[in-house]
């Protein structure tokens, strides 16, 4: 037991990982990343990922305080999934037609 909860996470955050990137990767080639007018709308955008990742590990650890889990699993499954929820953010906020500020 002890040995899948150490791969776990990294098969599940290796995962998302790899799904966001070749995902990222699509959009640039074809050339629709997102981009926005005004410059803090643009960093809004650009920081949207690393913010989902630091919400992430926080509600990762804020769980792995009160469950009997090992905080180092829930830290970063949470980062993980935070990361996942971070880029719908960001493809929610790029599409066009959504110019806000």
């Amino acid at each position: 037991m002890g040995l899948v909860m150490a791969i776990a996470p990294v098969v599940i955050v290796g995962g998302i990982v790899v799904y966001v990137v070749e995902r990222l990767k699509y959009k640039y080639n074809q050339g629709n990343q997102g981009m926005k007018k005004s410059k803090g709308a643009q960093d809004l955008l650009d920081s949207l990922i690393p913010m989902g990742m630091l919400f992430g590990c926080a509600i990762g650890l804020i769980f792995g305080m009160f469950f009997p889990i090992s905080l180092v699993f829930t830290v970063s499954l949470g980062a993980g999934i935070g990361y996942l929820f971070g880029f719908f953010a960001y493809e929610i906020y790029s599409k066009e037609g959504n110019n806000y500020s």
